[in-house]
């Protein structure tokens, strides 16, 4: 890993969760900032297409785990309005915070993007029933933190190694029961 963007803190390989038909323009612009503009983070994600969606779930979440998060160190889960219902969102936090034989844990952080209907119109602020239910159990046990969106590459470097360096430390939290289907609704209970 190189140190870059003058800090001390290096590049990782970040994976990006999100919900692809709502939210794939912030994913695009983040992956733009932060790995081809400023250079600190390598991109590990799934594009639109990788994957048959005919699989079976097995097969679907064995491919996200060996094939896109293998060498990743660090899962970015860009929270929208309705990221939490997405099945492949959950999958790939499960997934990502799970170590294998061939596979590591990744470290895990959500950020709230500018479309996520904040309570009280807060940038760190949200209703815990309104983001991935995994997210929210590792938030609460210390293995995961979340942020609101920042263009800034020192902070969002930061927090991204943040994660990484958590990763290691804090035990994950995967007892949530697996999505079989994409919700629906307002929130989850």
């Amino acid at each position: 890993m190189s140190l870059l963007y003058g800090h001390n803190q290096p590049r990782h390989k970040v994976f990006v969760s999100y919900h692809h038909a709502n939210d794939q323009c912030y994913r695009n612009y983040f992956e733009d900032i932060f790995s081809n503009m400023y250079d600190i983070m390598v991109s590990k994600s799934v594009q639109i297409g990788d994957i048959n969606i005919n699989l079976q779930t097995d097969t679907i979440r064995q491919k996200i785990r060996d094939e896109y998060l293998r060498d990743s160190t660090v899962t970015v889960v860009l929270v929208g309005s309705e990221t939490w219902k997405r099945k492949h969102v959950d999958w790939e936090i499960g997934a990502s915070i799970r170590a294998t034989q061939f596979n590591p844990r990744s470290g895990l952080l959500g950020i709230i993007l500018p479309s996520y209907q904040r309570p009280y119109n807060e940038p760190n602020k949200y209703l815990r029933n309104t983001i991935p239910p995994r997210l929210h159990d590792n938030i609460e046990c210390g293995f995961a933190k979340i942020y609101g969106w920042s263009n800034n590459p020192s902070e969002v470097q930061s927090w991204i190694h943040d994660a990484f360096q958590r990763r290691n430390n804090i035990n994950p939290d995967n007892s949530y029961p697996f999505f079989v289907n994409n919700r629906s609704g307002g929130r989850w209970y």
